[in-house]
């Protein structure tokens, strides 16, 4: 009987800077294939793709990034394993550094390089790399290659409403609560989150603690957040604070509170799960793209 080979899912981005008036486009040769290719790797247990293309980019080529705005999806097939197809998910991301290659050869990235965007599609080995950056160059006429991530979570699982004792906005997580907080870590960071603002009740608290932790950052507490006190004004105060700027940011409420704040950015009205995050790509106060990810 003929078994498929099971499908290859990887991650990897699209890197730019500008240098010199000019974009440039970061990009790998890989020994084994003799190939340039721009840098993406295969998914780890239990890891998400953001976190899969921001780490890969960083073994890959020493360089730390931010996503931005998500690019395509490609798939293709592989010879080994015979049958197998790889599907590959591509952000648009931007160093968090000046770009400073520090990548030593081995024995699977050989040379890493900036390139030119306006010579990178020769230098690249396969017409659906130079498809990707095709997809780029839409994404800059738009100017989407420039958006920063606003990421609206709605805190991770709590303890039941109905049996805890005391001021509900003491109410604490659960265990598995506690262990979706520290899950959002290197997912937050993927994305460059770098100022974290809260309900000041505890249960948000608690699920940004870890990423304010892993920051070494305080946590801007709102009250105009929380179930008790949000309204329409409350929130819209709140987000014009956040506008100013270019701060990739996030933003933990609660699901009675999230339709106020999703109103107010103009946003998709979705109904978030304990645990779950809308990532919000901005600019000008315009939503460009946006995404969601489980719990």
């Amino acid at each position: 009987m003929d078994v498929s080979a099971a499908p290859v899912v990887a991650a990897g981005a699209l890197v730019w800077r500008k240098q010199a008036d000019q974009l440039e486009v970061l990009v790998v040769h890989r020994l084994k294939h003799a190939d340039w290719s721009l840098p993406k790797g295969k998914v780890e247990r239990g890891e998400r793709l953001p976190s899969t293309a921001a780490r890969e980019v960083l073994e890959e080529t020493s360089v730390p990034v931010r996503l931005g705005t998500p690019l395509a999806e490609i798939s293709y097939q592989l010879t080994k394993p015979p049958g197998a197809t790889k599907h590959v998910t591509f952000w648009v991301a931007r160093p968090l550094n000046d770009g400073r290659l520090r990548h030593d050869a081995d024995n699977e990235i050989d040379d890493v390089r900036w390139e030119s965007l306006s010579s990178v599609r020769d230098l690249l080995t396969y017409p659906r790399d130079r498809e990707l950056v095709d997809s780029f160059e839409q994404l800059r006429a738009a100017g989407a290659h420039k958006a920063r991530p606003l990421v609206v979570l709605r805190h991770a699982d709590a303890r039941s409403r109905t049996r805890w004792r005391g001021d509900d906005s003491r109410r604490t997580l659960t265990y598995q609560g506690l262990r979706e907080a520290h899950r959002l870590v290197p997912l937050l960071a993927a994305y460059g989150i770098s100022r974290v603002v809260s309900s000041d009740s505890a249960r948000c608290v608690q699920t940004v603690e870890p990423y304010a932790d892993h920051l070494g950052s305080d946590i801007a507490l709102t009250r105009g957040l929380t179930e008790e006190h949000a309204t329409k004004e409350t929130v819209a105060d709140c987000l014009r604070a956040l506008a100013r700027g270019k701060t990739p940011t996030l933003l933990c409420t609660h699901r009675k509170v999230l339709p106020l704040v999703l109103h107010a950015l103009g946003a998709p009205e979705v109904e978030l799960e304990p645990g779950q995050l809308l990532v919000l790509h901005r600019r000008h106060g315009r939503i460009l793209a946006h995404e969601l990810h489980q719990p």
